[in-house]
Order: C-alpha cells, then structure tokens, then sequence
C-alpha cells in the first residue's frame, strides 16, 4: 500500500506522453512512474558494483605501473639541456 507522496514538476510534453503511455498500458501515471523509478533504483545499484569491479581492475592493473629503465633518474629534469644539445649536434647551431 502507497502512504508516500513525492511531487516534482515535469515538462508539458512529457506529462503528456505519461499520461499518453498510462492510458495504452491500461494503467495509471503513478504505477508507471514507480516502475520508472524501481527501473533506475535496480540499474543504479547494479553501476555501484561496476565501480567495485573498475577497482578491482585499476588494483591488478598498478602492479605494471612503473618507471622505465633508463638509467638516468634525472633524465626528465634534464630533457630541455639535453634536447638542446641533440639539436646543436644535428644543425650545428
């Protein structure tokens, strides 16, 4: 038994296909809305487990996370220099 009241405003147009929708399925506005809501509510729940399962994915996915061998660890602060140099070797500038 319904003892809850929810009102929100809607669209005239998508009241009007509500109501349009309602009377085909030989039913009421509200049983459509709640099997709308119910609908949502069941798909909303089953993304949370999808964001479980993106953890678990991201989770055995950082154990190849890493640096590259390079043998330089500064070689990233050093990259303007060493480009530099590059170029002045290939262009004699």
């Amino acid at each position: 038994m319904k003892t809850e009241v929810y009102s929100w405003r809607v669209a005239r147009d998508l009241k009007s296909e509500l109501e349009d929708e309602a009377r085909r399925r030989n039913t009421s506005v509200s049983s459509i809305l709640d099997q709308a809501a119910r609908e949502w509510l069941n798909k909303s729940s089953e993304d949370v487990g999808g964001d479980e399962a993106q953890r678990r994915l991201r989770q055995a996915a950082s154990k190849c996370f890493g640096a590259f061998a390079g043998g330089d660890p500064h070689r990233s602060e050093n990259v303007r220099k060493a480009l530099r140099e590059r170029l002045r070797g290939r262009y004699g500038r």
